[in-house]
């Protein structure tokens, strides 16, 4: 693969003894015959099971450095992702994983909607050390992010600058970009 960069998805399912094939999978595997982009992909179905996955990640994976998206297709609320029921706001996950996520890019599908004030966002990048957080101001309603998503995730391939991303992304997909409410946090 010529790409250098990895994506990790964590997808949050109801029952992780569940093996059943999602979209998500379906679209990361697309991802790696079209555009080449390699990834892990992990369930999680409580808040033990992301801190987990990511831990996976960040200590046994020695590869971690190349890895710069970490991709999240979760339910939840504008500030908050939703786990076994229970709702995690931003700032509890950004103590969670409190600078271990130097330069990387969170993006979160349209499973739920990233409404942050620039003040949360702030706080969520300064502690967790993130380069960027994105996702949409538009909830799943029969529109999927997936094809959006697989190009922003291209075009991170592509670009260092996130500006640059997000004003290609636009360029190239403006439609798409204003009808899901495309929301870049850096």
């Amino acid at each position: 693969m010529e790409n250098s960069q990895f994506i990790f998805c964590l997808e949050a399912v109801p029952d992780i003894e569940n093996t059943t094939k999602t979209a998500v999978i379906k679209n990361l595997e697309n991802l790696v015959f079209e555009e080449g982009i390699a990834s892990i992909y992990k369930t999680c179905d409580t808040i033990e099971g992301l801190v987990d996955g990511l831990n996976a990640l960040l200590y046994d994976d020695h590869n971690f450095k190349d890895y710069e998206i970490i991709y999240f297709v979760m339910p939840g609320e504008r500030d908050s992702i939703c786990l076994n029921d229970y709702y995690y706001s931003f700032q509890e996950l950004a103590e969670l994983f409190e600078g271990k996520l130097k330069g990387k890019i969170l993006h979160f599908a349209n499973a739920k909607i990233v409404d942050l004030n620039e003040d949360e966002a702030q706080y969520f990048l300064d502690i967790t050390g993130a380069a960027a957080v994105s996702g949409y101001g538009v909830e799943f309603n029969n529109v999927s992010s997936n094809p959006l998503d697989k190009a922003f995730f291209s075009l991170c391939q592509e670009y260092d600058d996130v500006t640059e991303i997000v004003e290609e992304l636009h360029q190239k997909h403006y439609a798409l970009c204003k009808l899901l409410d495309f929301r870049l946090y850096y």
